[in-house]
C-alpha cells in the first residue's frame, strides 16, 4: 500500500511541474527561480487590466506603453543569465 501511495505522489507531482513552469525542481538554481516569479508577476499585471492601468496611472504613462515595456521587460526580467561553471 506504501509503495502505491509513493508512486502516486510522484506521478502527481511529475504533472504539477510539467503543467506548471514556475513550481521548480530540485536542480532550479536561484536565478532561474527569480526569472519564472517576475514574469508570473509582469503576466499577472499585463493580463489584469486594473493593475496595468493602476500601473499607468501611477508612472504617468499610456496604457499602451505600459503594457509594451512589461511585455519587453519579460524577455529577461532579472537580466542576462550568469555564467555557467564548467567543471
Amino acid at each position: 500500500m506504501s509503495s502505491e501511495l509513493r508512486y502516486t505522489a510522484n506521478t502527481q507531482l511529475e504533472h504539477l511541474h510539467a503543467r506548471y513552469t514556475g513550481t521548480g525542481h530540485a536542480d532550479l538554481t536561484k536565478y532561474d527561480w527569480i526569472t519564472h516569479q517576475h514574469r508570473d508577476t509582469l503576466s499577472s499585471i499585463v493580463g489584469h487590466p486594473s493593475l496595468l492601468s493602476y500601473l499607468a496611472l501611477a508612472d504617468g504613462e499610456a496604457l499602451g506603453r505600459t503594457k509594451f515595456e512589461m511585455t519587453e521587460r519579460m524577455l529577461q526580467p532579472c537580466g542576462p543569465p550568469p555564467k555557467k561553471d564548467e567543471d
